[in-house]
């Protein structure tokens, strides 16, 4: 008979120790959630590195030459050059 209860005990346990496995606060489906936030974290942080790689060379641009100021006046400012003439074309409406 002793065998017998501790079997039953043993066999007990196991239930409860999978149940919380499968259905506890730190179980299976948590796990799987916190997987798929960290995969997003890690697209977002991914992302934001590239950006912040393009910010890095552009301002590394910047200090280092004149190229990089006079593309941005242009091109953000419509600055022109003296004796320059400025020319704009612009698609036909459709």
């Amino acid at each position: 008979m002793s065998t017998r209860l501790v079997t039953l005990a043993l066999a007990a346990l196991l239930v409860l120790v999978h149940a919380e496995l499968w259905f506890g606060r730190h179980g299976v489906h948590r796990v799987m959630e916190l997987q798929g936030r960290l995969g997003e974290h890690r697209a977002r942080n991914d992302r934001a590195r590239e950006r912040n790689q393009q910010l890095a060379a552009e301002v590394s641009d910047l200090k280092e030459g004149l190229e990089m100021v006079e593309e941005k006046a242009r091109f953000e400012l419509g600055m022109i050059k003296p004796n320059e003439i400025y020319v704009q074309v612009t698609p036909p409406p459709r």
